[in-house]
């Protein structure tokens, strides 16, 4: 091991150990303005092995920072994207507002967003059309994204390395994308809008082409992306990708309900109840 891939392993192990106590640091790049996304995707790759290690299984990918409405509110201005994990992603059944943790999560905040189920493995270079031909499911999901870095200061690489904000992913069932409906999705998912409440109040609003024009063009610049990154590895069937915020993300507290009402998609609604 060279003295750069060890400074990597102590960063990801740095890292690891401040989200298990809920800590928080100062931004990596205010001590090595160097750090620079290679170096931070170096990092999310040693992450992701030793999540590996104890125990985690990796099951799809976070795309982050493709909301280009919230770009200069974070001064992250292009998507970075991380894996999500078997411990970190669940499904959300039934009619009534699902209970979800968030006392182990760093400044937690909310975002409402489309997940893909992705059915055979998606390769650079294809067009959105292509990718759709590719996945199986759409659903509807919130990310709880966390950030140990105070009041959410931050550049775009300590992002990646801290796991590129993800906390928790939790989705409604995926609606089923066919041959016969596919067209119909094409279409449904670059022309939706999306109302998110808190406590029944409306807190913000949002629309598909906040997300680099849709959620498939988010996908795309992922699958494009991610062979240059030290995250490289095919998107293969059975994967789950969430495809960015499609409002401001917001922060939360235990005792709070959020929801969402979608239109222009066929999707069904979800809903959280947050608890410690």
């Amino acid at each position: 091991m060279d003295g750069r891939d060890a400074t990597h392993t102590g960063t990801a192990t740095s890292l690891l150990r401040i989200a298990a106590r809920t800590g928080t640091c100062a931004p990596l790049t205010d001590a090595d303005r160097g750090f620079d996304l290679a170096a931070a995707y170096c990092v999310s790759h040693e992450v992701r092995a030793q999540r590996i290690a104890r125990g985690e299984v990796p099951c799809g990918w976070k795309i982050g920072f493709t909301n280009r409405t919230i770009w200069d509110e974070y001064d992250v201005h292009a998507p970075i994207w991380g894996p999500v994990y078997d411990s970190t992603v669940q499904g959300v059944e039934g009619d009534t507002p699902a209970p979800c943790g968030v006392s182990g999560l760093m400044e937690p905040r909310i975002e409402p967003e489309i997940v893909f189920r992705i059915s055979a493995s998606l390769a650079p270079g294809m067009s959105e059309a292509d990718l759709l031909a590719r996945i199986d499911g759409v659903a509807l999901g919130f990310e709880l994204v966390q950030s140990p870095f105070p009041g959410w200061r931050f550049r775009a690489p300590d992002t990646v390395a801290a796991f590129a904000l993800h906390g928790l992913l939790r989705h409604r069932p995926f609606a089923t994308v066919t041959d016969e409906n596919r067209d119909t999705w094409f279409a449904a998912l670059s022309s939706f809008t999306l109302t998110l409440l808190k406590d029944g109040e409306v807190i913000d609003r949002g629309a598909s082409e906040n997300v680099l024009g849709g959620p498939l063009s988010a996908l795309k610049a992922m699958v494009d992306g991610l062979p240059e990154t030290a995250l490289a590895e095919p998107v293969g069937p059975g994967a789950i990708v969430t495809t960015g915020t499609l409002t401001r993300a917001m922060p939360v507290a235990p005792g709070e309900t959020w929801a969402t009402r979608v239109d222009g998609v066929p999707l069904s609604e979800i809903a959280l109840r947050l608890v410690a």
